[in-house]
């Protein structure tokens, strides 16, 4: 019989690798839990129970792998008599708490009884998880448990992109943000690797920004972008959301922008041409004023007020038409670039009232509807830590950074993202307030009788409780901001063969990294000297041009 070949089959790109526990959270009704944190053959071995951990009826235990995974877990079993299959209790958790309650199983399996077999390799799971808990619910049994490992499975990318900086919680944020878009980059880019392991449109902007910045071209991301177009026949919207349509376009605008592949932005073309259409014919009024049929939405934190909600759609429709006329004119479509023009320009100057929302000012400031300074004053510096979404504060920290408020945003950063990691995050989360951290325990902890419990008490909207996603990659926002902007790198051509350097250190005393583009990295350093000016270090490779 022949073997598989790539018209009968579908290559993994993904890589599974095993990895070993870090730490045992807790457990009862055990010999030699400690056997399970060493690092063995990953094989079932005749080698005596001395060099394994023993688990009785009733008995139970969590492991911490030190890191938010996508996988499962395989549990190396020794032989026991009679050779019966014997019951396994498995709870995956993104937190110690998910493990210890009664967790969901939407998109993924995160609480199941398996089968063990003896002397068996016994893998189970696909879902995100940092902690495993094992309860043994056979009668009369104790077993031999010699390595329970997790099953990572991920794309091997190489991290082309870096910052670094004098400020150690900046770097952790920068390598969060990047590590929470890689678990993401599955199948296809992802929104959370256990719950919403699913192609959400609007959701996968910031995520393209960040794996652009950090991984370079993504093929995963243009397999993606292409599922939202075949899969989304005119006349419906993207997720069955009008907006998320209109992100497919900004996106698209904001790839080319990254990699400058005429190809790839060809293949686009009549999909893009109808879209557009179907947008000024459906979404905007002749009066210039939104009118956006079927589900509103924007972000889960705007979503009740039906002011701010209009505001935003009114902003996000000028952003998409001006990113349309973009893509259009490199198209040669020179008639559609300038209707999308003149239907933005038309809307832009429709009157916009201030709103409290800080999202959606934000979305205002990046649509010319409002100015920067105005509304960095009004609204974004205003309790600025608070009213933040993780999904739009990319957007809020790019009109801060619009008005020149740098050290605003990168305090906002550090305050709001980096509270996450206050918490034990190793990943960014679905969403966040900085009121949860008060009289707050780890989630990497048990909970504590008086202490919030921030993964089942926390929450709203459709992520209350567990079902919460403590791995979302629209979270990742800062990872892009903080190259883009402290390490003041600005493409003024596609594909990057003009960019600007002009670095916005804050506070900081030095910044350094490295910016992907398709000709090579860019490598920059910049220090602050003594008399306040900034001393840069710049290389860039051949085809790439710094423009003063």
């Amino acid at each position: 019989m022949r073997p598989f070949n790539d018209s009968d089959s579908i290559k993994d790109p993904r890589v599974k690798r095993y990895v070993t526990p870090k730490r045992i959270v807790m457990h009862s009704g055990m010999k030699n839990p400690e056997a399970l944190l060493e690092k063995k053959f990953g094989q079932p071995c005749i080698h005596g129970k001395a060099n394994s951990a023993m688990i009785n009826f009733g008995g139970s235990i969590i492991l911490d792998f030190g890191r938010e995974l996508h996988g499962g877990v395989q549990i190396l079993t020794g032989g026991w008599r009679n050779n019966k299959v014997l019951k396994m209790r498995v709870r995956f958790g993104e937190s110690v708490s998910e493990c210890l309650g009664e967790t969901n199983n939407d998109h993924a399996m995160h609480d199941s009884v398996i089968d063990l077999a003896p002397m068996g390799w016994n893998e189970f799971g696909i879902t995100g998880f940092r902690f495993v808990r094992l309860d043994f619910l056979s009668p009369d049994y104790e077993i031999e448990l010699q390595e329970v490992r997790a099953a990572s499975i991920m794309r091997e990318l190489e991290y082309k992109g870096a910052f670094e900086c004098s400020d150690k919680r900046l770097n952790d944020i920068w390598q969060t943000g990047a590590y929470t878009t890689h678990l993401c980059m599955q199948d296809c880019i992802w929104d959370g690797i256990k719950r919403d392991r699913l192609v959400w449109m609007g959701d996968m902007h910031p995520e393209a920004i960040v794996a652009a910045m950090v991984f370079g071209k993504a093929d995963v991301l243009e397999a993606s972008l292409d599922l939202m177009r075949d899969s989304t026949p005119m006349p419906a919207h993207m997720n069955g959301i009008g907006s998320y349509s209109l992100w497919w376009i900004i996106t698209h605008r904001d790839w080319f922008k990254l990699h400058g592949s005429k190809e790839y932005l060809e293949a686009q073309r009549d999909y893009m041409k109808k879209l557009l259409r179907l947008v000024m014919d459906t979404m905007c009024g002749k009066d210039g004023v939104e009118c956006m049929p079927g589900r509103r939405f924007l972000d889960w934190p705007s979503n009740d007020d039906k002011g701010a909600l209009h505001a935003g759609l009114q902003a996000l429709l000028v952003i998409a038409l001006d990113a349309g006329s973009e893509v259009c004119n490199e198209l040669g479509e020179k008639e559609l670039a300038s209707e999308c023009s003149k239907t933005a320009n038309l809307m832009r100057t429709k009157e916009s009232s201030t709103v409290k929302s800080k999202q959606v000012s934000a979305l205002q400031v990046l649509a010319g509807m409002r100015k920067a300074d105005d509304i960095n004053k009004l609204v974004l510096s205003q309790d600025p830590f608070r009213g933040i979404s993780t999904f739009y504060g990319y957007y809020v920290l790019q009109a801060r950074a619009a008005a020149g408020d740098y050290q605003g945003a990168i305090d906002l950063i550090s305050k709001y993202w980096g509270g996450m990691l206050d918490l034990g995050a190793t990943s960014f989360w679905e969403h966040f307030e900085l009121d949860w951290m008060e009289n707050a325990g780890r989630i990497d902890e048990i909970p504590e009788a008086g202490k919030r419990d921030v993964h089942k008490d926390c929450g709203a909207y459709c992520f209350k409780g567990l079902r919460h996603s403590f791995c979302h990659g629209w979270a990742s926002g800062p990872t892009a901001w903080l190259s883009e902007h402290v390490l003041g790198i600005k493409i003024l051509k596609p594909g990057a063969s003009e960019v600007k350097i002009e670095p916005h250190l804050g506070n900081l005393e030095w910044a350094s990294g490295r910016f992907p583009t398709p000709y090579g990295n860019i490598e920059v350093k910049h220090t602050r000297k003594a008399d306040g000016s900034i001393q840069s270090e710049v290389k860039v490779p051949a085809g790439v041009k710094i423009v003063k």
